[in-house]
């Protein structure tokens, strides 16, 4: 069995399962015959890539290399050696982490833990700050890019992540490590596995705590991990494990990007340099550092799994799963003087003014004034309940036939409203967003800390609510079936599934029968609206010889779209134009094996039409903060996205082995789109230099942002002594470009000078290991130091803007002569000011970390 560790918009559905696994031969350390990778057959209903065998490509990265390489990263990062991904912190705090294959966001990547799929029913999001402890319980991670071997009827638009996770009957045996880090980092975890005993118990249990700061500004954190797993294996035709994780945390947040300008300006070395720290989302109140933007979450996941092995040639294998996730995130609420938060500005250090608003919120008396007069901290909660089964039958006919035959079914209940979670000296926050009661003075506050309950516990009263109260409700039916063919040199499989999905929504504000929204009388309840969707996709490999073997894939998807795209603009209608979004991916492959050389070729293209997204977008950027927050939906987006790949292994000797990886990719939008604005009220807010809030979005061969199409990875692993190990890495990032600016891509003239491309970069890395051997062979102690971006580059990971550098053009307006333009041009471009490694200054961007380091020390026994 497996077990998975934790995460928030979705119960870590863990199907933990019993697996005797074959090694997929990845990227990583696989390639090399020396350590021909033992066929991973999960027993479950994981579905695990076969080297030379399932034309897919694929990369597996083992227990090993994590507990090596990982140290403080986020846990997504260890995935930056493999072609075509790219993963980053994000803003930077604890957990906050981005992921893109193939240029796919990790929104279209099916991450999958022990087979089960855990991207929000709802969005498709991932929080990796939820799994904060899943790295301790990791056995084995398998990318698949591309469309993958998943049966389920799962949209892997960029490809799919399968985390898998230890069994209860792992051997006997225990570690104890502390781990120390950059920053005041620090992690203590206990762990320890019973072995299966004569009558087919076991269990495991592991527990840690992480603590510290990121390299960012006020971004502490506090998470912790637990985990217990159960097996019983009564007969060879029997096993069942039960296992129950989850990941209490709570971390300071940078959510808001700021200009390249302020990074300088608000750098205390006032050397011309950005201050790759500087977070603009918090400030000083009454002399304490005041977070803004915090995080906090819990999301216990339990399940069930039962693995039937009921003739040499059936077997069945179920699991059920539950999920109770309880948090949510802070930011700011109201008005106070008239001004939102970040128009009251920052100090001379670059931070909210936040002794100024308390000195505001004093002087409101809620009770007369008008709504939303008063300026506070509210929390956004998005809880969730989800439980799960799937179940999968499979048949072998013959030595080369078997066919597989199973069920996924789910449902999803989320809770989002918003609590007032701190009043920053006001009496109360007056709310009318209620259609249903009066305007009520709201005085109750909630800290923002996670819940220990692992049933969730209740949700909070209607009448604390502000803002917003909806629910979101998600039944998912579907069945899937696969019919594979293998011979010593030929292996193929074709597979379908299709799903029905029900959604509703359910809006506690919303007065029944009376509310217009869109010319339409509205109620609480919207009703369910089925979808349904499908995908078919088949592939075949051929081995030539020992060494040499190709494949090929294709496939389409019809893919559902989310809760959001039914039901725009938070309305409780139904998407007038709803329809499903079409993905057609094809791919070749060839494979080269030997004792020394080892190499993977892949060639892929993947079309994606008719899709509708919804991006939340700032307005207005003054000060380093965002004045306005709100969202845009976007309609008839299409992408292409094309490419190679390469990835290698040499192994000239035993003690010395060199890994890498190159690819190239072309990531682009074709044809134009369509978009409408509207503010965090759902109020429609007009387009720059426009009176509509809805425009034509230029797109037109625009390349796909904050996705890098050129990447390579370069290390090599040496052992000059037994138990003395040291690792590099380098990385480089090339053509990676801006994510789409709404409201530059509405004018046609600045739409055409396309997505600002960001400058490349190059990163090193260094590790060092050490293990200190005991008289008894399980007990031995582990040394274990990573340097992560060795000589401290300063480099930019992704920009929300795309402001281009300026030509005289620029300047022109009815009011300028050509001649006044030609001058506003001249002093702009001769000001280097205004510029860093060529990008125009006011552009919002996030830098990556300067160097970090960590350190481990651990007992096992």
């Amino acid at each position: 069995m497996k077990m998975l560790s934790k995460k928030p918009a979705f119960a870590l559905m863990l199907t933990m399962t019993t697996a005797s696994f074959y090694f997929a031969q990845s990227t990583q350390d696989t390639l090399s015959k020396d350590n021909e990778i033992e066929q991973v057959v999960l027993t479950g209903v994981a579905d695990i890539a076969k080297d030379r065998k399932t034309p897919v490509a694929v990369s597996t990265i083992k227990e090993a290399q994590i507990i090596e390489k990982l140290g403080n990263q986020e846990f997504p990062e260890i995935l930056n050696s493999t072609p075509s991904v790219y993963a980053t912190k994000g803003g930077g705090g604890f957990g906050d982490s981005n992921l893109v294959i193939r240029g796919f966001d990790q929104r279209n990547i099916a991450i999958m833990v022990n087979g089960v799929p855990v991207n929000d029913m709802e969005s498709g999001a991932v929080y990796w700050s939820n799994w904060a402890g899943l790295s301790d319980v990791t056995s084995a991670m398998q990318v698949q890019r591309g469309l993958g071997s998943s049966k389920l009827a799962i949209a892997s638009v960029g490809g799919t992540v399968n985390i898998l996770t230890r069994a209860a009957d792992k051997k006997e045996g225990g570690i104890v490590s502390i781990g120390v880090g950059n920053d005041d980092y620090h992690k203590s975890l206990f762990a320890y596995n019973t072995g299966k005993n004569e009558k087919g118990w076991s269990s495991s249990f592991l527990m840690s705590r992480t603590a510290g700061r990121t390299y960012i500004d006020n971004t502490q954190f506090e998470g912790y991990n637990y985990y217990f797993a159960l097996g019983y294996q009564p007969s060879a035709k029997h096993d069942l494990q039960f296992t129950i994780t989850g990941a209490p945390q709570t971390h300071n947040q940078r959510t808001y990007a700021p200009t390249i300008a302020n990074y300088i300006k608000f750098n205390p070395d006032q050397d011309g340099t950005p201050n790759r720290k500087y977070n603009s989302d918090w400030g000083y109140l009454n002399g304490e550092a005041f977070p803004m933007r915090v995080n906090y979450y819990h999301k216990p996941v339990m399940s069930i799994n039962w693995d039937w092995k009921i003739s040499e040639n059936s077997k069945l294998n179920t699991v059920g799963y539950g999920s109770f996730g309880r948090g949510g995130g802070t930011g700011d609420l109201g008005k106070v003087g008239g001004k939102t938060l970040s128009q009251w500005g920052v100090d001379s250090n670059g931070q909210m003014n936040l002794d100024q608003v308390y000195a505001a919120n004093a002087l409101v008396n809620p009770v007369t004034a008008a709504a939303g007069s008063t300026l506070v901290r509210r929390s956004s909660i998005n809880s969730h309940n989800w439980f799960g089964l799937i179940s999968s039958f499979n048949q072998k006919v013959n030595e080369n036939f078997n066919f597989t035959a199973g069920i996924d079914t789910r449902y999803y209940y989320g809770y989002h409203y918003q609590l007032v979670s701190d009043l920053l000296g006001a009496r109360g926050y007056k709310d009318d967003k209620n259609k249903n009661i009066a305007p009520n003075v709201v005085s109750n506050v909630y800290a923002p800390n996670p819940t220990w309950n692992p049933f969730g516990g209740k949700t909070d009263p209607m009448e604390d609510r502000v803002g917003y109260s909806n629910d979101g409700e998600v039944l998912w039916y579907g069945a899937f079936g696969q019919a594979e063919y293998s011979t010593e040199k030929l292996s193929a499989f074709i597979q379908g599934a299709v799903s029905n999905q029900a959604f509703q929504r359910i809006d506690a504000f919303v007065k029944d029968g009376v509310t217009v929204q869109r010319n339409q009388t509205v109620n609480t309840k919207t009703g369910f609206k089925d979808i349904v969707g499908y995908n078919i996709k088949g592939g075949v490999n051929y081995n030539f010889d020992d060494h040499n073997n190709a494949f090929a894939n294709i496939g389409y998807y019809s893919k559902q779209p989310f809760l959001n795209s039914v039901y725009p603009s938070n309305f409780q209608v139904v998407n007038p134009n709803l329809t499903n979004e079409k993905i057609f991916s094809a791919e070749l492959g060839y494979g080269y094996r030997s004792p020394i050389f080892s190499a993977n070729v892949n060639i892929y293209r993947t079309t994606w039409g008719d899709r509708w997204q919804r991006k939340t977008v700032n307005f207005n950027a003054s000060a380093g903060t965002s004045t306005t927050t709100g969202y845009v939906e976007m309609s008839g987006i299409e992408e292409v996205h094309q490419g190679a790949e390469v990835d290698f292994v040499v192994k000239p000797f035993k003690f010395l082995e060199f890994t890498g990886m190159f690819s190239y990719g072309d990531y682009h939008y074709n044809g134009n789109a369509s978009g409408s604005l509207f503010d965090d009220n759902n109020n429609p807010v007009s387009f720059n230099n426009s009176t509509s809030n809805s425009s034509e979005l230029y797109l037109n061969k625009a390349k796909v942002g904050n996705a890098p199409q050129t990447t390579a990875a370069l290390g090599f692993n040496i052992k000059p002594v037994k138990d003395l190990s040291f690792d590099t890495q380098w990385r480089y990032v090339d053509r990676n470009y801006a994510n789409i600016d709404v409201n530059t891509f509405t004018d046609a003239t600045v739409a055409a000078k396309g997505t600002l491309e960001l400058p490349s970069f190059n990163l090193f890395d260094l590790g060092l290991s050490y293990k200190i051997r005991l008289n008894n062979d399980k007990q031995y102690f582990t040394i274990r130091g990573n340097v992560y971006n060795l000589f401290d580059t300063t480099y930019i990971q992704e920009s929300a803007t795309n402001n281009h550098v300026k030509q005289v053009s620029d300047f022109k307006t009815s009011s300028n002569t050509d001649t006044q333009a030609q001058a506003l041009y001249n002093t702009y471009i001769n000001n280097p000011n205004n510029f860093y490694k060529g990008l125009d200054v006011s552009n919002r961007v996030y830098f990556g970390f300067g160097r970090t380091w960590a350190a481990t020390l651990s007992f096992n026994f």
